[in-house]
């Protein structure tokens, strides 16, 4: 069966690369005893599938990892096989401070790879105060804008994108201590990192914090999350220390 986990990286764990958080969440799943099904050939892997990558730095209130595991009715594993809702909790004791589970969830079969599967993000930046009132002008400038042309680098080469059809939402408003951005960005067909959008609007490269707050598909016509959470989880939503 395949079962979906949802987890936050928040703290100093965002320091980790996407690869190096890789490998701590495939070591979380042996050091939990979940009979994970092995790719085949000499060098077997464990049947892992992530998400969008997160860049080193930003957090996240909303990744994902799907995992392959084995029915021991077939004979795959000896370890008896969890339900699917109690992965996560089975996972958290294995992992490091700052990546929190809070949900998981049975897949049906033929669901689409979740990188295949999200259409768009949400993203919220702290911003230095002094940074608000650019952010609003620029902000109010690109909604109105019909076009939105900026240059990307991908795979060595620049590439002409057009901003504003991938532009779904973009708010900024003021908090006692901050600016707050809260923007959606497409991922279809070419998506453009929160990097690119700080740029495009005369903002600093390396804002107060980058956290990713959600991710989105489409279901059955409808918007919605890969794993839906009743309430925040109050541990995700802290920093760790």
């Amino acid at each position: 069966m395949e079962v979906r986990v949802r987890y936050a990286k928040v703290g100093k764990v965002r320091f980790l690369s996407h690869r190096d958080l890789a490998r701590i969440l495939e070591r979380a799943v042996r050091r939990a005893g979940l009979p994970v099904a092995y790719s085949q050939g000499y060098s077997p892997r464990a049947r892992l599938h992530f998400g969008l990558a997160l860049s080193t730095g930003y957090e996240s209130l909303a990744e994902y990892i799907d995992i392959d595991l084995v029915d021991p009715d077939e004979g795959g594993a000896e370890s008896a096989l969890p339900a699917a809702d109690e992965v996560a909790d089975l996972l958290q004791p294995c992992l490091p401070p700052g990546v929190v589970t809070t949900a998981s969830t049975l897949l049906e079969a033929g669901t689409p790879a979740l990188q295949d599967a999200v259409t768009s993000c949400t993203w919220e930046f702290l911003l230095d105060p002094a940074d608000h009132d650019r952010a609003t002008a620029n902000a109010a400038r690109m909604l109105a804008a019909e076009e939105l042309p900026i240059d990307l680098v991908r795979k060595s080469k620049q590439v002409r994108e057009d901003l504003r059809p991938l532009l779904l939402s973009l708010d900024v408003d003021r908090t006692p201590e901050c600016s707050r951005l809260t923007v959606e960005l497409g991922t279809k067909p070419r998506s453009v990192r929160p990097a690119e959008l700080l740029a495009a609007m005369e903002l600093p490269e390396h804002p107060i914090r980058v956290v990713r707050t959600h991710q989105w598909i489409q279901s059955d016509g409808e918007r919605r999350e890969p794993i839906e959470l009743a309430a925040p989880s109050p541990h995700a939503s802290e920093r760790a220390s």
